[in-house]
């Protein structure tokens, strides 16, 4: 069997004491009595593996496809790099309230403490209301010391990073840069394959049960960068009609595309999957004799093997996220 078509697969949906309805009305996800945070579209992650949801593939695991066809899904690359294992995991969240300030291990700290790649992670803003932010990194220098000093004396939020965002901007988290994401905004996510977080602060907030949410204090100590940068929002082109760079990184590549016109790609000498993120508007993917519809708050993998494609707006065009590891 041949797996030479762009694979779709059903979201899994998670239920977040922060989230919302937006998945539902504004990306099309099922509809859910309670708030839903996060739209898992394509992972590998122990207890949350996608599931294909077209073709004559439908209805198998990613981790069953990659056992089964790994050169033709991930390409030589991608095993060489990770074996058989996916390296990344896509998502859409939707934040109506603050999340808990946060970070993730890097490489090191997860393999040694959890077995796990890190996490570096990308956001682009799909939709940011009025005076949404997002928290990054502190607004001093701190060290460990004078860190635990503040956190000891519960003045943390007087440390904190803030900026406000709008539809369009994107930013780029390093493992170990302390992060939130505030009410109000939904965004995309692109991150390595792993969900280990630490939670380091979460404004006082209680669980369902009226406890106090679980903090990882002593685990976030050695994770943290309290290096400052000059600027935390990512700078990038909107030329449509071409590939405009995103990110550049060790653990993924993205490009940003502005389609007013077909895009057609023969890649001969592609040796690696590719997954399109759908951020705007609507079109479709032609492939050999077949077309397959996108629409925004889709996502598709594109397989190693699957060299020769089109990309076809409709005619108020389409907006997409190339992703490669």
């Amino acid at each position: 069997m041949k797996i030479d078509y762009p694979l779709k697969f059903y979201p899994i949906l998670k239920e977040r004491l922060w989230g919302g309805f937006k998945l539902n009305s504004l990306l099309h996800k099922e509809k859910s009595e309670q708030p839903v945070g996060e739209s898992w579209e394509i992972s590998a992650v122990k207890g949350s593996v996608s599931v294909v949801a077209n073709g004559d593939l439908k209805g198998w695991n990613l981790r069953d496809l990659i056992n089964r066809f790994p050169l033709e899904l991930l390409g030589q690359s991608v095993l060489d790099r990770y074996g058989k294992e996916f390296p990344l995991l896509i998502k859409f969240l939707d934040a109506h309230a603050d999340l808990s300030i946060q970070l993730h291990p890097n490489d090191d700290l997860a393999k040694q403490r959890h077995q796990s790649l890190g996490k570096e992670e990308m956001w682009y803003i799909m939709e940011a209301e009025k005076d949404s932010r997002l928290m990054f990194g502190f607004n001093q220098k701190l060290e460990k010391v004078s860190y635990s000093k503040h956190l000891k004396e519960d003045t943390l939020e007087s440390l904190l990073h803030f900026e406000k965002v709008q539809k369009g901007e994107v930013f780029h988290i390093p493992a170990g840069r302390v992060h939130a994401i505030g009410g109000g905004i939904v965004l995309a996510e692109i991150q390595q394959s792993s969900d280990i977080t630490y939670r380091i602060y979460d404004w006082k907030r209680l669980d369902e049960q009226g406890n106090p949410r679980t903090l990882h204090t002593d685990l976030a100590l050695d994770a943290i960068d309290f290096n400052i940068p000059e600027n935390y929002k990512t700078q990038y082109l909107d030329v449509k009609d071409q590939k405009n760079t995103l990110i550049n990184g060790q653990y993924f590549k993205t490009k940003w595309m502005n389609l007013t016109i077909p895009m057609k790609f023969d890649l001969v000498q592609n040796d690696t999957f590719i997954i399109y993120v759908v951020v705007e508007g609507k079109g479709k993917i032609k492939f050999d004799e077949n077309e397959i519809a996108i629409q925004i708050g889709e996502t598709l993998l594109i397989p190693a093997q699957l060299q020769q494609f089109s990309i076809v707006p409709d005619s108020n065009g389409i907006k997409l996220i190339q992703v490669t590891p």
